[in-house]
């Protein structure tokens, strides 16, 4: 039964890819999937993570309170600048183009944790960012959205704010308080956690699309071109400008990743919650999920691989021996 749910929840690209298509055939089957559910969805998705964070995850940051502090100046300049940035040079439409600065105005997503995993890069340490940068979304989310798409539409940012707060915050507050006051309790939820994370997306992603099919069909080569430029921006300026901080290559990676995943959930909901009369706002946050997942795979295997032990004269050192130089902590 553990294999068969792992292997559900490690393919969810191509569940994302098929719920699409039946959205695109068949749009009845997702389009009642919308406004609360989305937005209640999502905070399952959210609580799942709280439910895995404990107060004492927190002290962790005072270790290596440096590399945190890079990695999230980089999440929130990179990527919201590269989205800004690729919307203007493709010349996309308004509602295209806020959806993009949305995605990138989002905090790092959680499959950036399983992607850094394959990697061999610090799993701690992905985790901790991926923490700090979803708690600092509920102001910088709504903040560099408003700076930055505020030029093709007008933007709420207080709506944004109290959006973000309920799918967020709460929920993981909520989650939190759960796991550090009935920590068996949390135990058993956390296995379902992931199914109901994977399940909560699949159904997301087929609500935009069946909401907006003749759109997607319309921008398909486009929005691939948009979102996958995003994304390679974010895993290839997160590595190097990592390095020329003189991070370690183990610690490069990690950051590397990190800012170049998106929470693609939260961009959705946001835009469609926030954007309902342009419904192309939330069509550049599915096309995300599944882009950044492929090009976060490819490139944990091509780390993967060269930090194999079995490799003669392999590139980077396998695992460094402290934490200080990017090692996995005991």
């Amino acid at each position: 039964m553990k294999t068969v749910t792992k292997t559900f929840v490690n393919l969810y690209p191509v569940w994302i890819i098929t719920s699409s298509l039946l959205a695109y055939v068949c749009p009845p089957a997702f389009a009642w999937f919308s406004g609360n559910w989305m937005v209640g969805a999502l905070a399952f998705v959210m609580l799942g993570m709280g439910l895995t964070l404990h107060v004492d995850d927190f002290k962790a940051i005072a270790k290596m309170p440096g590399v945190v502090f890079v990695a999230s100046v980089l999440q929130y300049t990179v990527m919201p600048l590269s989205a800004y940035l690729i919307a203007k040079w493709l010349q996309l439409a308004p509602g295209l183009a806020v959806g993009l600065i949305i995605v990138g105005c989002c905090p790092g997503g959680t499959a950036s944790n399983v992607i850094t995993y394959l990697a061999r890069g610090h799993v701690a340490l992905s985790i901790i960012m991926t923490t700090v940068s979803t708690l600092l979304a509920i102001v910088a989310t709504p903040l560099l959205t408003e700076a930055l798409a505020g030029t093709y539409l007008p933007i709420d940012p207080w709506g944004l704010f109290y959006t973000t707060l309920q799918v967020v915050l709460v929920p993981v507050v909520l989650g939190m308080a759960i796991n550090n006051r009935f920590p068996e309790v949390a135990k058993k939820m956390v296995v379902a956690g992931p199914v109901v994370s994977v399940v909560a997306l699949i159904f997301i992603a087929g609500s935009i699309v069946a909401l907006s099919a003749g759109a997607v069909a319309e921008n398909i080569g486009l929005l691939t071109t948009a979102a996958g430029l995003l994304h390679i921006a974010g895993f290839a300026l997160g590595y190097a400008i990592s390095r020329i901080f003189g991070y370690s290559h183990i610690f490069s990676r990690t950051i590397s990743i990190e800012v170049g995943m998106q929470n693609g959930g939260l961009g959705a909901v946001l835009a469609k919650r926030n954007f309902p009369a342009e419904p192309l706002t939330a069509v550049p946050a599915i096309f995300s999920s599944v882009l950044q997942n492929l090009i976060g795979g490819l490139l944990a295997a091509y780390w993967r691989w060269q930090t194999d032990p079995g490799r003669e004269n392999g590139t980077f050192a396998t695992k460094p021996q402290s934490v200080e130089e990017g090692g996995y902590p005991e």
